[in-house]
């Protein structure tokens, strides 16, 4: 009864907006703090959505785009700029670039450049998660710069964890085969569960598949340290759409209704997704390590 009530109340004061402003008041105190302390920031992602305003602050705090030192951040970012446009002269001296080149390509050129990963016979589209992850950075922040630094750290993180994401999959069957055993042996007898792109959806953390107003939530729990909340994105969005799917007649249906999840439905599936990440013990995530 007791949580129920706490539920209740957590609600209400959300729907009238008395908990977003307190939230709000608490990371304005954590941003005073000199230097900053990341493993507050951290922790706050954790408990609760990082408000607009701040959020590509933190974003870069937690990234390490930007030190913890407040009065260096100048600086920094002076320097990032002109790492980013000797990057893009370079490209373009080479003639890997051009007016033409979208944006998001030629983040992904910089990247494998600064990486080592480049060579001149390099195709820019790639299947990596890269990409769209960029194309959701742009949603996010305005500055070009800003927005390759943040893709760059945020998806050098991601591949850290890239030897993860088998583990990650395995824990995706098992959570929906929990939620809904009958729904998953379906999935698993029609062979929809066994093609879908899983790999490539933990590559891209969602981006291009959910609304960016919705991904920026899970996003901050990736800033946070927790890479395990996609593992229920991926079984509430399963679960949400279920009879969606299961009206499908072939997966070539199923991956188009993924596809085109509207605005709403995102929201949905997101703010489910963190309901039962935090029911399911959200801060033990699998690689969280203690920095040296």
């Amino acid at each position: 009864m007791a949580t129920d009530e706490r539920n209740f109340r957590s609600a209400y004061y959300e729907k009238v907006g008395f908990r977003s402003v307190e939230e709000k008041k608490s990371l304005e105190i954590l941003l005073k703090e000199k230097p900053l302390d990341r493993g507050k920031l951290k922790q706050f992602c954790l408990r609760f959505s990082l408000p607009a305003t701040y959020r590509s602050l933190v974003w870069k705090l937690l990234l390490g785009v930007v030190p913890v030192h407040i009065d260096c951040h100048t600086f920094i970012m002076d320097q990032r700029k002109q790492e980013y446009q000797d990057l893009y002269r370079a490209l373009n001296v080479m003639r890997i670039i051009d007016a033409n080149t979208p944006k998001p390509q030629i983040f992904f050129a910089m990247w494998m450049l600064q990486a080592g990963n480049f060579s001149l016979d390099k195709n820019l589209v790639s299947e990596k998660g890269f990409i769209p992850i960029a194309q959701s950075f742009m949603q996010f922040v305005d500055d070009d710069s800003d927005v390759y630094w943040l893709s760059k750290n945020f998806y050098d993180n991601v591949c850290k964890f890239e030897s993860e994401i088998p583990k990650l999959i395995e824990r995706s069957y098992s959570l929906l085969e929990k939620e809904d055993s009958t729904y998953y042996k379906h999935l698993l007898k029609e062979g929809i569960l066994d093609n879908l792109p899983l790999a490539k959806w933990f590559d891209c953390c969602f981006a291009g598949i959910l609304n960016d107003n919705a991904l920026a939530k899970i996003w901050d729990k990736l800033c946070g340290g927790s890479y395990k909340i996609l593992v229920y994105v991926v079984v509430t969005l399963l679960i949400n759409m279920k009879l969606r799917i299961l009206k499908c007649n072939n997966f070539a249906g199923v991956l188009q209704y993924i596809k085109n999840i509207p605005e709403e439905t995102a929201d949905i599936i997101v703010n489910k997704s963190i309901e039962m990440w935090q029911q399911h013990g959200s801060l033990l995530t699998i690689y969280d390590k203690p920095k040296p």
